[in-house]
């Protein structure tokens, strides 16, 4: 019988699926570039078919590569949820705290936080709702395993294997400021009466740099809050307008009443973790799973 691929070689050559680069895919496997490649030259042996494509400009699947890595994926996550689910019998249960941001207010990520746990059911979590900074303390400090977060400027993430997921869509969401018509320009939005994070979150220092940047009008700002979600509910209820993720919107059901922004405003989301970590296994799987999950979901859209 023909000698088969060991599970870490199809591991790694679906990072390197997703990542479409050695260096990339190396470095989220946590194993030196060259030994990366050699494993995924000795891959292409195994199976018999050229997986990668090789040149001085960079590398990238074969055409056999990509339908290779649509067949395997799967059955590589099946795996993983049955190893997983078979410790969970044994009394095995890997407990994962994640961390998501308050002024994210990510609906669609706390769903597939519970979707992954009903599927998983070796891997229980705990979910913490924070700030930006205080996210990042606590991961500093081991206190949660792996955080969302948005790639801001002012935060530092340089010390974290960090995981991109989707991208974050600002709007101006303004349901009775009467007459709009997008996309908004900054000066508008500043114009009219506006809602706002609370002063000492990231996501203020953000947009505020965003309006003394590309807005000739001083931001006409008259509340502030903690959450998307008081935000949102206290624009229904007044003549008042916001910069909000368009996906939070939408997964709370809004149909109406938000535009478009010029300059855009569009804020990577990573999942940031240690590679130190001793349940490193359990979040590459997590973070597998959301990765797959978005990029399901993107091309549904």
């Amino acid at each position: 019988m023909a000698e088969l691929p060991s599970i870490q070689q199809l591991k790694n050559f679906i990072t390197y699926g997703k990542y479409q680069n050695f260096t990339s895919a190396a470095r989220a496997a946590n194993i030196t570039q060259s030994a990366f490649s050699f494993q995924m030259k000795r891959l292409e042996e195994l199976v018999g078919i050229q997986l990668i494509e090789r040149s001085n400009r960079g590398s990238h699947l074969t055409k056999d590569g990509e339908m290779f890595y649509e067949r395997i994926a799967p059955l590589v996550s099946d795996l993983e949820t049955c190893l997983c689910d078979m410790r969970a019998l044994n009394g095995e249960m890997q407990t994962l705290a994640v961390g998501t941001m308050s002024s994210l207010g990510d609906v669609q990520m706390n769903r597939h936080l519970a979707y992954f746990q009903k599927n998983h059911r070796g891997a229980a979590l705990r979910v913490y709702n924070k700030e930006a900074r205080e996210l990042l303390r606590w991961l500093s400090e081991d206190k949660l395993d792996v955080i969302s977060l948005f790639d801001l400027p002012s935060l530092d993430i340089s010390a974290y294997e960090k995981a991109f997921f989707c991208n974050e869509n600002l709007v101006y969401y303004a349901p009775h400021i009467e007459d709009l018509q997008g996309p908004i320009t900054a000066d508008i939005a500043a114009s009219n009466p506006l809602a706002q994070y609370s002063p000492q979150y990231v996501m203020h220092d953000y947009l505020d740099h965003y309006f003394s940047v590309y807005s000739s009008v001083r931001p006409m700002t008259q509340a502030w809050f903690s959450t998307p979600y008081a935000i949102m509910n206290y624009c229904q209820q007044n003549r008042m307008g916001s910069l909000l993720p368009k996906r939070f919107l939408q997964a709370m059901g809004v149909e109406r009443g938000y535009y478009d922004v010029i300059p855009p405003i569009t804020l990577p989301c990573y999942l940031l973790y240690k590679k130190t970590n001793p349940n490193y296994s359990a979040i590459r799987l997590f973070v597998s799973y959301i990765q797959e999950t978005y990029h399901v979901y993107e091309r549904q859209k």
